[in-house]
């Protein structure tokens, strides 16, 4: 039944719009026929809400990854500069979080490490069909140039933060993981939580191996469901590692891996001297920098769909 939904959420939109253009087509004939001018304000808008609508429908198109469809999860780790890295992966953590819940996706934060100013790494489930497929390309180094609000003589900062998406796996795809393989420790949540969280070591860390994976778990007050959460982090990371080594692209694998600074970004957000966004992959950029910063991120993903599905089929 999920299938189906999925194939009809697909399929009934390209219906519609099928149908709408139909209808555009007679309305435009009619309108010619009888040579009535007064119909050419309704054709444009209808027009260009139906280009509107089929640049949305096609996006969908580039996204055909056999785990494309599915959530995801998303980890944030600040880079150079300290202070003003950890204010700047927050920042980033929330323009995520704000184009998640503009696409009405659901949000659950799985791990937090705090640190002066902001966050030193964070992670979060997306909850919703093709969070992953969208995300997929929000993976790499994000570059910050700004005033700084820590510094007294109001100099420039660059500070750097990385962002890594994963997707989460369903029990079509089967991913082995040896207990043999893995090391486990347990810890004290930190953070608010009461007296539970201070008292038991309900957090949980899994260490593979044989590739060097970390993943960790705080969000439940239970271990059990820690370590459940976890296992589906290492099982989905593991995927995407036996993916890359099987496309022989593994320079391409672990982003958050790469050193954080500079030289590897793959986007610029530039606040000081002007105001700007840049994707270094797909050239894509926008002046408005605060709405990028609340979320409107969708120029930026959909840019580069087309650039790594043109590059796969060239």
């Amino acid at each position: 039944m999920g299938e189906l939904k999925a194939l009809k959420n697909r399929y009934e939109p390209w219906k519609e719009l099928r149908a709408g253009v139909d209808d555009l087509v007679t309305l435009y004939e009619l309108a010619n026929d009888v040579g009535d001018e007064s119909e050419d304000a309704e054709i444009e808008a209808a027009l260009k809400t139906l280009s509107s609508r089929y640049e949305k429908q096609n996006i969908l198109e580039l996204m055909s990854g056999e785990v494309d469809k599915n959530s995801c999860f998303l980890t944030i780790h600040a880079g150079a500069g300290g202070t003003e890295a950890c204010d700047w992966s927050q920042m980033l953590y929330r323009m995520y979080l704000r184009w998640a819940e503009r696409r009405g996706f659901s949000i659950e934060q799985v791990d937090m490490l705090e640190a002066e100013g902001g966050i030193k790494s964070a992670t979060v489930k997306i909850d919703g069909v093709y969070a992953y497929g969208y995300l997929k390309g929000e993976s790499g180094v994000h570059r910050l140039v700004r005033i700084s609000p820590f510094d007294a003589n109001a100099r420039r900062h660059t500070s750097f933060a990385s962002a890594y998406i994963f997707p989460v796996l369903d029990d079509s795809i089967e991913v082995e993981v040896r207990p043999e393989d893995l090391r486990v420790d347990t810890y004290r949540s930190g953070g608010a939580g009461g007296q539970h969280v201070n008292k038991t070591d309900s957090a949980v860390r899994f260490t593979h191996l044989p590739t060097g994976i970390v993943v960790a778990c705080q969000n439940e007050r239970s271990q059990t469901m820690n370590r459940a959460t976890a296992m589906s982090m290492l099982r989905a990371r593991l995927y995407e590692y036996y993916r890359q080594e099987k496309e022989k692209e593994n320079e391409k694998f672990a982003q958050e891996k790469k050193d954080i600074s500079w030289g590897n970004q793959i986007r610029s957000y530039v606040f000081q001297p002007y105001t700007m966004v840049k994707d270094y992959r797909t050239k894509a950029e926008i002046g408005n920098i605060q709405a990028v910063m609340d979320g409107d991120i969708d120029l930026f993903i959909e840019e580069y769909l087309r650039f790594a599905w043109n590059n796969t089929h060239a």
